[in-house]
């Protein structure tokens, strides 16, 4: 259970009033023990402790102090805690807290045999959170969205090695596949939020951060690590695992039961492996099919709310010099009754402006085009007409190029009424190659069969070899599963 008994007031430093300080003071921890720049060769020791607290103490109680009687104005109800007392310096502020990390089961202490000093170090719940803390704060320093292309190398060393723990992996990244895109999708939503709350602003911190990231995470997602991009090799790569060869397939069905019996508890189905690997089809589908499309949606919303308020900002600061005139018009009819207040405020008006140079344009530049010259633009850009030669010609290209295209579903019928025919398995070697289309639908069958999604169709690869006069490869058994009476 969470809630033992180093653990029973776990959350009690979050729920005062000096939480902020907590919070920034168990980031900072993180940062040394875990962050990019840790010194894992040396222990934090009781002086370091304090030391590293200390000036961040100092910096988050300014900011609670000034962030304290908004709350009180907007009628936020704070509880009162003894974490830190009344009256304290900012050492003593620091010690305090350390005491209350240590006493609710944030931090914990163990011994530095080399130093022969007592050390500190999270705790594993306390890590967990202190993570959280720390990752919220660093949203554009994180290396995220590579794991698209991380399931598919794992997929691709599970084929290679036949190794569980590469498909438990690839079974891993594509559940973070989901949440990254989910988590793009809430920062573009967080981001219209705000602008609608920023209206009267021009967004450019906003703006600019997003361009920030955009450059090194969204960029890499559309692009190198797609998930549209690496969607049918991911497909292949299960497909393939799906057909390993029943040695093979036992030794790694026998691995994943024995180190991953939580899959053994939610499968639906008597093989695990063929469980793991259609979840892991089924989360790739969903984020290309759901997510990825949200994600771009909510991109674009934001680009448009963001132009439109951009464009608009820009408007109105250019119409200031226009909206000049109308102010000194409507300061002049202000001065009531004094004929000379207005002739005064007129000549110092003039006096401002008097160094402005006007130039205007001579209208004989402008002149329209002549009706030659007309026609001779019309004879330019109509569009040219298409001779019988390039007809003919598109014709055969096309022709052609449908000469070597075959339809997977038909294949699949094919195949599928000859299955019922011999009621018997069919290896691709036995398939007549009397024909181009013969020989165009054996080289094509396997990956049609794979691509029907129809679970009564099965291909094996076999052990043997297939040679013909028009091709040598792998050969296959396809054989259809008959339903259960």
């Amino acid at each position: 259970m969470f809630f033992e008994p180093d653990r029973l007031n776990f959350f009690r430093p979050l729920a005062g009033k000096h939480r902020g300080v907590v919070v920034a003071c168990v980031r900072a921890l993180y940062e040394r023990l875990h962050g990019p720049s840790a010194d894992y060769g040396q222990n934090l020791t009781r002086d370091g402790l304090r030391d590293l607290l200390l000036p961040v103490v100092q910096q988050a109680l300014q900011e609670a102090r000034q962030l304290l009687p908004q709350q009180d104005e907007a009628g936020v109800e704070l509880a009162d805690d003894d974490l830190i007392p009344a009256g304290a310096d900012d050492q003593q502020s620091s010690s305090a807290l350390l005491r209350t990390l240590l006493r609710d089961g944030w931090l914990e202490t163990f011994g530095d045999r080399a130093g022969l000093v007592t050390a500190y170090r999270f705790s594993r719940a306390g890590k967990l959170f202190a993570e959280a803390f720390w990752a919220i704060e660093r949203r554009s320093a994180r290396t995220r969205q590579r794991n698209v292309r991380s399931c598919r190398n794992a997929l691709n060393a599970a084929l290679r090695n036949v190794d569980a723990y590469d498909l438990i992996d690839a079974y891993d990244y594509a559940e973070k596949v989901i949440s990254d895109l989910s988590e793009g999708v809430d920062y573009f939503q967080e981001l219209v939020r705000r602008l609608m709350l920023e209206a009267s602003q021009t967004p450019w911190d906003g703006f600019m951060e997003f361009l920030d990231r955009f450059e090194k995470e969204f960029k890499k997602q559309l692009t190198a690590d797609s998930i549209e991009r690496h969607r049918q090799a991911i497909r292949d790569l299960i497909a393939r695992l799906h057909s390993l060869e029943h040695d093979k397939a036992q030794a790694l069905e026998d691995q994943l039961n024995d180190i991953a019996r939580w899959a053994s508890q939610e499968r639906q189905g008597p093989s695990t492996l063929d469980w793991m690997l259609d979840r892991i089809e089924e989360m790739v589908e969903a984020a290309c099919t759901t997510k990825h499309p949200e994600l771009i949606k909510a991109m674009s919303v934001y680009m448009q709310r963001a132009a439109s308020i951009v464009q608009q900002a820009l408007m109105l600061r250019g119409g200031h010099t226009r909206q000049a005139y109308s102010v000194a018009i409507s300061k002049t009819a202000k001065l009531s009754g004094a004929g000379n207040a207005q002739d005064a405020f007129l000549e110092r008006l003039g006096a401002a402006i008097a160094p402005a140079e006007i130039r205007l344009l001579d209208p004989a530049s402008f002149k329209l085009r002549s009706a030659s010259q007309r026609r001779k633009a019309l004879t330019v850009t109509a569009q040219p007409k298409v001779t019988r030669d390039a007809r003919l010609a598109a014709a055969m290209y096309r022709a052609e190029a449908d000469a070597f295209a075959l339809s997977n579903d038909d294949i699949v019928h094919r195949i599928r009424a000859e299955l019922r025919l011999r009621d018997r398995p069919i290896r691709l070697s036995t398939l007549p190659v009397a024909t181009t289309t013969d020989v165009l639908n054996n080289m094509q069958i396997v990956e049609a069969v794979r691509g029907a999604r129809d679970e009564r169709l099965t291909v094996q690869k076999l052990p043997s070899k297939l040679w013909n006069e028009f091709y040598a490869g792998d050969d296959y058994q396809i054989e259809m599963k008959h339903d259960p009476d």
